[in-house]
């Protein structure tokens, strides 16, 4: 009886090990995870802030085109331009 009992120790030791295991692989798996992420984030930030520097530059230069074509030719500008602007 002493031995069944001295077994179910060691088996009830040999999973909480398990457990134990698979929870600390667990946390760091979850911790990889958010930190690639945070790096992935990071990138997107770096590539939006981007995105609108080249946005504002296109802008920038939109409206000087439209000052040279007015200037060249006004009735050409006012056909393009949508109306309600």
């Amino acid at each position: 009886m002493l031995e069944i009992i001295n077994n179910g120790g060691i088996i009830a030791g040999a999973v909480a090990i398990i457990l134990a295991g698979f929870r600390t692989n667990t946390a760091r798996v979850w911790k990889d995870e958010a930190e690639a992420q945070k790096t992935r984030a990071d990138r997107l930030i770096g590539e939006l802030d981007e995105v609108k520097e080249r946005l504002t530059e296109l802008e920038a230069h939109t409206q000087a085109l439209v000052r040279l074509l007015s200037t060249i030719d006004p009735q050409k500008l006012e056909e393009l331009t949508p109306r309600g602007r």
